[in-house]
C-alpha cells in the first residue's frame, strides 16, 4: 500500500499523519483550517545500485510539506540549503552524495518549530517509502540531528556528511540571505526590531566560527563581514545595533 499524508495548516504549524486512501488528490476546507492530502509518488526500481527518483521526489515531498510556512523554514531555504549542500559535497570526494542530498532536503522535515512529530517521523516515513535501506536512514536521520544550532551548541557533527549539511544550513542564516530570514521571521512571529537585531549577537555572529569545511568557512567570511557592514549602518540610523 502506498503512503499518502494527510496535513493540517492550524497557527503556523503543521500535523502529518500516514493513512491509506484512494489514487487521488483531495482537499477540504473547514472554518479553522484547510486541509490537504498528497500522494507520494510510487517507488522507483535502482539503476547502476543507486535509486532512481528519490532526489527529485524529496523536491516535490517538501514543496508540499511547507506549503503552510512563508516564514524562514519554508520550501525556498530547504532548496538554498540543499543546493549549498551539493556545492559543499562536491569539494569533498569521500563524501556519501546521496546521504548528504536527502539529510539536507529533510532537515526541517520535523523542525520542532513547526511540526508535531516524534523520532524524525516525517523523514523516516518518506526514507521508507522511498526503499531505502534502514541502515542509511539512521545514518540520514543522523546527521538530521546534528543540524540545529540550539540543539547541538558547542558541538560538531562525527560524520563529513554531518559537517557539510550542517554548514550548509548554517550559510543560509548568515548573509543577505540571514538578514532577510531575521527580519521576515521576527515579522511573522511579532518579534520587535530590537529583538531581531539581538538574534544577531546570540547566534548570527557566531555561526561564522562554527563553520566545519574549508569551503564553508571561506564563504562564511564574506556572509560575516556583509552582517556587519549592515549592523554598522543599521547602528548609524537606528542607534541600536551595536
Amino acid at each position: 500500500m502506498r503512503l499518502c499524508w494527510f496535513s493540517s495548516c492550524f497557527r503556523n504549524r503543521i500535523h502529518f499523519i500516514q493513512m491509506p486512501l484512494p489514487d487521488r488528490c483531495t482537499e477540504v476546507q473547514n472554518d479553522s483550517c484547510r486541509f490537504n492530502v498528497f500522494m507520494l509518488e510510487s517507488v522507483k526500481l535502482y539503476e547502476g545500485g543507486r535509486s532512481v527518483g528519490r532526489i527529485e521526489a524529496a523536491i516535490t515531498y517538501v514543496e508540499q510539506l511547507f506549503r503552510c510556512n512563508a516564514g524562514g523554514h519554508d520550501a525556498a531555504h530547504t532548496m538554498r540549503v540543499y543546493h549549498n549542500a551539493m556545492q559543499l559535497a562536491s569539494m569533498e570526494t569521500e563524501c556519501d552524495r546521496e546521504i548528504v542530498a536527502l539529510a539536507a532536503l529533510l532537515h526541517d522535515a520535523d523542525d520542532h518549530k513547526l511540526f508535531v512529530t516524534e523520532n524524525n517521523a516525517n523523514a523516516r516515513a518518506f526514507l521508507t517509502e522511498y526503499a531505502v535501506p534502514p541502515e542509511r536512514i539512521e545514518q540520514i536521520c543522523h546527521v538530521i540531528n546534528g543540524v540545529s544550532f540550539s540543539q547541538n551548541r558547542g558541538t560538531r557533527p562525527d560524520t563529513l556528511e554531518g559537517k557539510i549539511v550542517q554548514d550548509a544550513d548554517r550559510l543560509d542564516a548568515i548573509g543577505a540571505i540571514g538578514i532577510a530570514r531575521t527580519f521576515a521571521y521576527g515579522g511573522e512571529h511579532g518579534r520587535p526590531l530590537k529583538a531581531s537585531v539581538d538574534h544577531f549577537h546570540e547566534k548570527l555572529l557566531l555561526l561564522k566560527d562554527e563553520m566545519n569545511t574549508d569551503a564553508a568557512k571561506e564563504v562564511a567570511g564574506r556572509r560575516h563581514a556583509f552582517m556587519m557592514q549592515f549592523l554598522k549602518q543599521l547602528d548609524e540610523e537606528t542607534e541600536m545595533a551595536l
